[in-house]
């Protein structure tokens, strides 16, 4: 079992090597942990590598492998976000839900699952979703335009439905505000004081901003997609 240090140093890594192809500086990885030097990171290294989770590759500059993660780590990746997917069009029995247990909810606008385009919008017309998609909160839905986050589930003309809020855990899926003008719906990841937007799906490249640079308008809920 890892200490949390040890935990928070390994995942560190991963992520980094995962976004940039290159394992992080000793100094990168002292000031991601808050650590007052380099021997502490050594010694944490040096305790993952016994423990069989780290491999150092020799005669290369910067030269960490990750060959494992936690198990819990390990889990949470191999089971991504797959949203609930409520067809849109009207079907040929009748529905379980009753339509006392729907709830019309704002379509804003367009979100860009791809390069980011617009803000959200004013309201344009509402939809019935589901009263099982929705929590507490205030919620609202948008229109997908993109192909970014095909990898997650969610396709160009989808729509999402979005529980409004500031704030995200890492790893979640967010409607972020990038620069106070484009909104965008991606994965977002917390990273040593930036924050970074990673698209699901490999031809997009992962997009990393200072933290004021971006406003989390709200995470991901549920998903409905329409069929003509």
């Amino acid at each position: 079992m890892l200490t949390r240090k040890q935990h928070e140093l390994l995942m560190f890594i991963h992520e980094r090597i995962k976004e940039t192809g290159v394992s992080p500086s000793f100094d990168e990885m002292k000031d991601a942990l808050d650590l007052a030097s380099k021997s502490g990171i050594h010694r944490l290294i040096t305790a993952l590598e016994e423990r069989g989770f780290l491999r150092r590759l020799a005669h290369r500059a910067r030269a960490l492998e990750v060959v494992k993660l936690p198990e819990t780590a390990a889990a949470r990746m191999r089971t991504p976000f797959k949203p609930q997917v409520v067809q849109g069009s009207k079907p040929s029995t009748p529905p379980v839900t009753a339509a006392n247990d729907s709830q019309a909810l704002p379509v804003l606008g367009r979100i860009a699952a791809g390069t980011p385009i617009e803000a959200i919008q004013h309201e344009r017309e509402r939809i019935s979703v589901p009263a099982e998609l929705l929590g507490s909160g205030d919620h609202f839905v948008l229109e997908v335009q993109g192909d970014s986050m095909i990898e997650a589930g969610i396709l160009d003309g989808d729509y999402v439905v979005i529980k409004r809020g500031d704030t995200a855990n890492s790893g979640e899926i967010v409607v972020a505000l990038v620069m106070g003008e484009e909104a965008t719906l991606k994965r977002l990841r917390k990273k040593a004081g930036s924050i970074a937007l990673e698209a699901a799906n490999p031809k997009y490249q992962t997009r990393v901003f200072g933290p004021d640079q971006v406003e989390v308008q709200g995470k991901l809920v549920g998903l409905i997609r329409r069929y003509h």
